[in-house]
């Protein structure tokens, strides 16, 4: 199997010759002792005075040589092109913070939110996402928008007024959910529509637990989440994509209504999050559900030895395989990971 056929096989939960592996998007600052660690660099070489294109040419090999079997095409910076230059979400606030007020916050009526000069699709120009995405190569293809639509009605309202209004004025809540999902419906339908089969997996992110519980109780979920995100992930089964969800957090509460809505593979197991360990997932949704993720980040990777990053993976596969992709609990890895462990963890994901 190449790493396509196995990353699919595995989130389709099917049989495949082993567990994949990911090495998540490490931050910037992260890849100079990768770089040395496979022998691109000399230990001690600062970073190469390159261009971006250069660093990726390095990155990439840092994933080849690693046996990475996952690639994110993430759209481009850049190709949501405003006539006047506006982002896509033009957010004032008033601070800093989830819970500085945004743009929304004294809003009382649906009327105020259909005011707001919500994005278009049509500034939207998908042409090197789509280069991006022509040249993976013969690995799994996740891609497709984000969606943090639960993140934007936070910061669009501010995190505290989005989950007040919930219970004093939900009319508002949803009215704004539905501006923002149906411009992701629609730039998602056009950009399905080019991509076809370049792409396998839709991957997206909302972030709906901390490290203890979910931030809104589930029936708050029910009511003002999961119906707009079940239309996305409809949407991407009906153009042939699986489903990979991205969330942080203690999300164990709702994994089964997350299931119901059709995703297919789960990331990245917040391995020292409340109830999300390797040992409770295996036993409350083993074979239900693809995983991605689960070494964690926290304390492990930063503060263990190679010999233990090498056992903990051994742990989490013989506990969340077979339909398992080794990753780190957060997909952002931080200079504060030694590269050795790094390289454990990718030596006895590919054991």
């Amino acid at each position: 199997m190449n790493s396509r056929e196995r990353v699919k096989a595995i989130f389709g939960r099917r049989k495949a010759d082993r567990t994949g592996f990911w090495l998540g998007m490490p931050l910037a600052e992260s890849w100079l002792p990768y770089f040395a660690a496979v022998g691109l660099t000399e230990p001690g070489d600062r970073l190469p005075a390159l261009k971006e294109e250069g660093l990726q040419v390095l990155r990439e090999a840092v994933r080849v040589r690693l046996g990475d079997d996952y690639r994110w095409v993430w759209g481009p910076a850049g190709c949501y092109r405003h006539p006047a230059g506006k982002p896509m979400f033009d957010n004032p606030r008033s601070g800093s913070g989830h819970s500085a007020p945004g743009v929304l916050a004294d809003c009382e009526s649906a009327q105020q939110v259909h005011d707001f000069p919500w994005p278009n699709p049509d500034y939207f120009d998908f042409t090197l996402w789509l280069a991006n995405l022509r040249a993976a190569g013969d690995y799994y293809r996740a891609s497709g928008f984000w969606c943090p639509f639960f993140h934007h009605v936070a910061d669009l309202f501010g995190m505290e007024n989005y989950f007040m209004k919930m219970l004093t004025h939900p009319e508002v809540i949803h009215a704004a959910t539905r501006h923002i999902v149906d411009f992701y419906l629609e730039a998602s339908r056009r950009f399905y529509g080019l991509a076809g089969t370049e792409m396998d997996g839709f991957f997206f992110g909302n972030d709906f637990g901390t490290q203890l519980d979910l931030l809104v109780g589930p029936a708050q979920m029910r009511e003002f989440v999961f119906p707009y995100f079940k239309q996305l992930t409809d949407q991407a089964h009906a153009h042939g994509y699986q489903v990979i969800l991205h969330s942080c957090g203690a999300i164990h509460r709702v994994i089964p209504d997350l299931l119901a809505l059709g995703v297919d593979a789960l990331h990245p197991l917040q391995a020292r999050a409340a109830h999300m360990d390797a040992e409770t997932l295996a036993r409350d949704f083993g074979g239900q559900v693809a995983f991605l993720g689960g070494i964690d980040t926290q304390q492990l990777l930063v503060h263990g030895t190679p010999a233990e990053v090498r056992a903990d993976v051994r742990r989490v596969r013989r506990l969340l395989g077979p339909n398992l992709v080794i990753s780190p609990s957060h997909e952002a890895l931080l200079p504060n990971v030694p590269a050795a462990n790094v390289l454990a963890m990718a030596e006895a994901a590919g054991e």
